[in-house]
Order: C-alpha cells, then sequence, then structure tokens
C-alpha cells in the first residue's frame, strides 16, 4: 500500500476494501484501473465534504486537493458535458478554456440535479473517476504531474487518494496546461 502524506489526521485504507465510501460507478471504475489497490480512500465526517472545510479539519494540504466540476455547453441544440479536474487552489477556466474544447458558445457548471442524476455521484463528491464514458475529462497538467492528491470518492462521506498520474490515464482524460487559472 502507498504511503500517503497528504492525509493529515486521516487513518488510509486501500480503496478495494472500502467500497462503501464510494459511490457505485467509482468503485466499478477502480476495480477496472491497473492497480486499485495503489489507491486509498478516507471516511470523513459528509459535514466536511467541502475541500476548504475538509482541509481545515483534518489537517490536509489544500495544494494536494483537486476538486472536479461538470460542466454543460449547447452548440445546434446538442448539449455537451465535460468534467474538468484543477487543483483547489485553482479556478477551472470555464468561460476560455473548456468553452472552446466543448466547441460551444457558452459554457457553465451543470445544474446541481443534473450533475447528480448523469454522474450517479453526491453533489460535493462528484469525482472524475467512474464518469460516464462519453464525457472528456480535462485534467489540468498541474493535476496530472502532482504526485498524490486528495479528489472526491463519489460519496461525501469519502474521499480518494490517488497520484496525478493516474488521473491523467482514465478514459476520456485530457491533460491540459492552464486549465486552472489562480483565484483573484
Amino acid at each position: 500500500m502507498t504511503t500517503w502524506t497528504i492525509a493529515g489526521s486521516l487513518t488510509v485504507a486501500p480503496a478495494s476494501t472500502r467500497t462503501d465510501l464510494l459511490a457505485e460507478p467509482v468503485a466499478k471504475a477502480l476495480a477496472a484501473l491497473p492497480d486499485p489497490d495503489a489507491l486509498g480512500v478516507v471516511e470523513i465526517d459528509p459535514e466536511l465534504a467541502d475541500t476548504a472545510a475538509f482541509c481545515e479539519a483534518y489537517g490536509s494540504p489544500l495544494d494536494a486537493s483537486a476538486n472536479c466540476v461538470v460542466v454543460a455547453g449547447k452548440r445546434a441544440g446538442e448539449v455537451r458535458f465535460a468534467a474538468a479536474l484543477v487543483l483547489a487552489t485553482t479556478r477551472a477556466d470555464v468561460n476560455g478554456t473548456i468553452k472552446r474544447r466543448l466547441d460551444v458558445r457558452k459554457a457553465s457548471f451543470a445544474p446541481m440535479d443534473e450533475a447528480v442524476e448523469l454522474t450517479g455521484m453526491a453533489y460535493g463528491g462528484i469525482t472524475p473517476v467512474g464518469l460516464p464514458s462519453d464525457w472528456p475529462i480535462l485534467v489540468d497538467k498541474a493535476v496530472a504531474e502532482a504526485p498524490e492528491l486528495i479528489i472526491g470518492s463519489g460519496v461525501r462521506g469519502g474521499k480518494l487518494l490517488i497520484p496525478g498520474p493516474v488521473l491523467a490515464t482514465l478514459p476520456g482524460a485530457e491533460v491540459i496546461e492552464g486549465l486552472g487559472r489562480p483565484v483573484a
């Protein structure tokens, strides 16, 4: 098992042994990865799932957390979805990079109820692992290069610990430099 330096006060278990802390599509996708036992999972208070609250409560570094947002845009009546994964210290460039990648006139965060329904994951826990196979997963280069990250697990009561290079190899993943913009 990997030794995780970013878990703060939390006890890490191999993700494959605690599927109760994963949304169903996440557990299925993890099982298909080359080395699922190399990924960790931690149990957290669901009220502390939001990144800033999580990091403060458990002593995990903010710069080792990545956020996944579901973005939607429309072109010729067709709604196009994508997931964007950026470091928690940045914000996804929705109206620049993502809009161009989706080839839409306007891109915005998908409505919460629609994102939850389409992903099979809880709002505040949506993660790039296990998303619909036809969605592009846009991964900021800084995320792809991070040695270890904490991301959602698909439920609010857990977090995944995963190396950035693994995220870059997910089906549909595209590594994009500058996807995450510094928070002003």
